[in-house]
This record gives C-alpha cells, sequence and structure tokens, in this order.
C-alpha cells in the first residue's frame, strides 16, 4: 500500500483531483481494493473535508482497506514525500523566480495543470453521466462556473441554489 501512494500520491502533477483519478485506476481498476461504491464515497467525503483532500482521500482508502494502520500508512506515503518536493521546489523557485526559462516552465506547468483538471473531472464524472444527459450536464456545469467566477458565489452556494431551483444531476447507473 505505501508504494502505491508513494508512487502514485506524489509525482502526479495537476493537483489532488488529477492524482485521485491516478490513484482510482491504480487501486479500484487495476488492483481491485476496493469497489466503485466504496471509491465514489471516499471521494465525496474527502472533498468535503476542510484542507488537504487528497490526504483525506489517501487516509479514507487506507482506512477502508487496512483500518487504522492502513490509514497511517497512506497519509504518511501520501504526504512526506510531496512535502519534500514542495520544499526544495519553493527554494528553487525562490533562486529561479526572476529568470526567463523558468517562468515560461511556471506558466507552461500552470496551463498543463488547467486541462489535467479539466480531464480528471471528466473522467471522475463520466460513469454517472447517461449518454442522452451530456448536454444538460456541461450547461449546467458552465452555469455553475460562471456563478462562482463571475458573481462570486462559492461552491456551496451554488450546490445550494442548483437544489433550490430543482437542478439535479442524473443519478448513477444501476
Amino acid at each position: 500500500m505505501a508504494d502505491v501512494f508513494v508512487r502514485y500520491g506524489n509525482i502526479t502533477l495537476g493537483g489532488g483531483s488529477a492524482t485521485i483519478t491516478v490513484l482510482r485506476r491504480e487501486i479500484l481498476e487495476r488492483r481491485r481494493w476496493i469497489g466503485e461504491d466504496d471509491f465514489t464515497v471516499c471521494f465525496a467525503l474527502a472533498r468535503l473535508t476542510p484542507g488537504t483532500n487528497l490526504l483525506a482521500f489517501c487516509t479514507g482508502i487506507g482506512w477502508i482497506t487496512r483500518g487504522l494502520p492502513g490509514a497511517i500508512v497512506a497519509l504518511l506515503a501520501g504526504s512526506i514525500p510531496c512535502a519534500t518536493m514542495v520544499v526544495l521546489a519553493t527554494a528553487l523557485f525562490s533562486l529561479w523566480q526572476h529568470v526567463g526559462w523558468a517562468q515560461a516552465a511556471i506558466h507552461g506547468a500552470v496551463a498543463g495543470a488547467v486541462a489535467v483538471t479539466v480531464k480528471t473531472c471528466w473522467t471522475i464524472a463520466h460513469p454517472y453521466v447517461r449518454p442522452g444527459a451530456r448536454l444538460r450536464v456541461a450547461v449546467i456545469a458552465g452555469a455553475a462556473f460562471l456563478l462562482n467566477v463571475l458573481v462570486g458565489l462559492s461552491p456551496i452556494e451554488v450546490l445550494l441554489l442548483a437544489v433550490a431551483v430543482g437542478i439535479f444531476l442524473p443519478t448513477a447507473r444501476a
């Protein structure tokens, strides 16, 4: 378990959601440690917890598969290596922040992270989107994005508004 979380929890670029997508492939599809329902519950609970969602997700998967020892191993394996990398990257950034090629690399990494995040959202949402409802889901997602960015509503406020006006996403396939 430690090997999986060290390898996939620490070297995937694009943020927590992208890393969770890679971990999904490894723990759900390849190794079959958990089922789709356990993954979905763990993902949803991790997204609701304050702080780092990825660490909450890793801890949840560790708990489901091996109890308290699994939760501790997954948490440490998913946090210590990347924390070390962040400290080193920050030190390098402070040295190179005014160098042209370093700025270009940072801008490229940001663009790549946006693309990875969009792909991740689709990978996670895809099993729950029926073919006939894809346009509806795209319109709802676009409206939610605009409400967040242009109007300044928080994601929770957007969800509450969606519930208030009766917009519900399609349910999971049986």
